[in-house]
């Protein structure tokens, strides 16, 4: 079957704006080819078969030429894959994605076109600047604001163009003085709104605001530079009242995400939404114990128990699908009392159906411990992580029960790694430690002399005593051991407005 190229639109910078169909064609591309301003976290959703390969364009540095990056798709395509042509904002906006359609289809090679949110309105809109306003504009013109150096003189009007109720310009940061004097001399009212966004619908967004003959200064003393997109016209004067992703409580904060790779995305979902710029460094993955005879055997012989103790929402999920695997489902468990360790631990098992009998207020094995004294004795499997704490097991007995102990999986660092440079160099603002798993992996990639530049918020006294044994500075530790309270936990360390919000 011959190949085919999609050129995808993946938005102004948030990934969550992001179409479904561009989600859905992530997810089966054999290629993904993307720039510089496609969201890198985007790229976590393609197939760890798929090649991935870099084209970005900024002003001064192309990582290939345009007539590189045509070759390379019809290439690709001839080779039979499905190829994505990763586009920042919408490939046909100022993204000369119609020159890479041309080329396609000169080549013969099927296509198509996936819009994407253009950074012209989702910049503005994140920026709290309604395009259009019934009271203010009912006009908006786009223009670039670096066009082509080959052409003869500029292709705009400005006559027209300092007309028009609103004007948007894209790549016009190294132009502003420029674009503001030429709209001044053509009959624009110096004293116009404008304001001059960087990196719109992002966690680094900034923006200068003021009238279209001071806006040069001010963006020049706030440093800001591409990628920019320039608004001009009374629908900025609305900014003051509409300003609401510059409200976000994180806004602008970079936060180290250590969890696993596969557990990372709700923590980094969570951080974004309050505009943080998350980090993921997955530091630790999760390995099922494979073969695992001594579960096989425990999941026949369930009704010996009277309790069954899950202390992570990894095991829970491990232990459901090594149920299922032996044949069984949840009427294998009837009779048992279900001990979870914590909300996490217990939602995992929701999504089975089972609803957990204990869950201590406490979310670590004393808190277990303490929720299970007085009840019943007897036999107890407890099924966790090959390395864990003598604690639990070691309570249950003195108290009276029957401990069983059964290893799900171990949790191994991802394997010989740098932090990046730019970690190094410039710290984040906090580290979310979710696990003592994810200190020890901290720890071995930050050298020691390094460690008190990082910040922690720790999830819960376990990870904190762990990390502090290790040489990290814990900053600030969770009051309830979820990942909703290491958010706020989070919150609270960085002074960010907005607590009463939160649950």
């Amino acid at each position: 079957m011959g190949g085919i190229v999609y050129l995808v639109g993946a938005g102004p910078g948030d990934p969550g704006l992001l179409t479904l169909k561009g989600e859905r064609l992530l997810r089966e591309a054999d290629v993904v080819v993307y720039d510089y301003l496609a969201a890198p976290g985007l790229l976590s959703l393609a197939r760890p078969s798929a090649k991935i390969i870099y084209v970005g364009k900024s002003a001064s540095d192309h990582a290939m030429p345009q007539e590189g990056i045509n070759r390379l798709l019809v290439d690709e395509a001839k080779a039979g894959n499905k190829v994505v042509r990763l586009k920042g904002g919408d490939p046909y906006i100022f993204g000369r994605g119609g020159e890479e359609a041309l080329e396609l289809w000169k080549e013969g090679i099927p296509f198509e076109v996936v819009p994407g949110i253009s950074s012209t309105v989702a910049a503005a809109a994140y920026a709290g600047i309604p395009l259009t306003h019934r009271g203010f504009s009912s006009q908006v013109a786009l223009i670039t604001g670096h066009e082509d150096p080959t052409k003869k003189g500029s292709a705009h009007d400005w006559a027209a163009l300092a007309r028009m109720g609103t004007l948007v310009s894209v790549m016009g940061a190294a132009n502003l003085a420029s674009i503001s004097e030429k709209l001044i001399a053509h009959g624009k009212d110096p004293g116009t709104p404008a304001a001059m966004i960087q990196w719109g619908a992002t966690p680094r967004q900034r923006v200068a605001q003021g009238t279209l003959a001071a806006l040069p200064g001010k963006a020049k003393e706030l440093g800001i530079g591409a990628p920019a997109l320039l608004v001009v016209g009374p629908v900025v004067g609305l900014r003051d009242r509409l300003d609401w992703f510059g409200k976000k409580p994180l806004l602008g904060k970079r936060i180290l995400v250590t969890r696993s790779r596969d557990q990372a995305s709700r923590l980094s979902e969570a951080l974004a939404g309050l505009g943080a710029f998350a980090v993921e460094r997955p530091l630790i993955r999760i390995v099922p114990v494979a073969p695992n005879p001594g579960l096989a055997e425990r999941l026949k012989r369930l009704s010996d128990y009277k309790y069954l103790v899950l202390t992570s929402p990894n095991g829970a999920r491990i232990l459901m699908e090594a149920l299922f695997a032996e044949g069984l489902d949840s009427r294998a468990l009837f009779g048992l009392r279900i001990a979870a360790i914590g909300p996490g631990t217990a939602g995992a098992l929701a999504a089975y159906g089972l609803r957990a009998d204990i869950v201590p207020k406490s979310f670590v094995a004393e808190g277990i411990l303490e929720a299970m004294k007085g009840g019943p004795k007897g036999p107890a499997l407890i099924a966790r992580a090959r390395e864990a704490r003598d604690v639990l097991p070691a309570g249950l007995k003195e108290m009276g029960f029957e401990p069983d102990l059964v290893a799900l999986y171990d949790t191994l660092p991802v394997g010989p790694m740098d932090i990046d440079s730019e970690l190094l160099r410039e710290p984040p603002d906090a580290c979310c430690l979710a696990s003592a798993s994810t200190a020890r992996g901290l720890a071995e990639i930050v050298p020691e002399e390094r460690r008190g530049d990082f910040p922690c918020v720790s999830i819960g006294p376990i990870t904190t005593a762990e990390a502090r044994r290790l040489g990290l500075k814990v900053a600030t530790e969770a009051q309830e051991s979820t990942i909703p309270g290491l958010v706020k936990a989070t919150l609270g360390f960085l002074g960010a407005k907005g607590l009463q919000g939160m649950p």
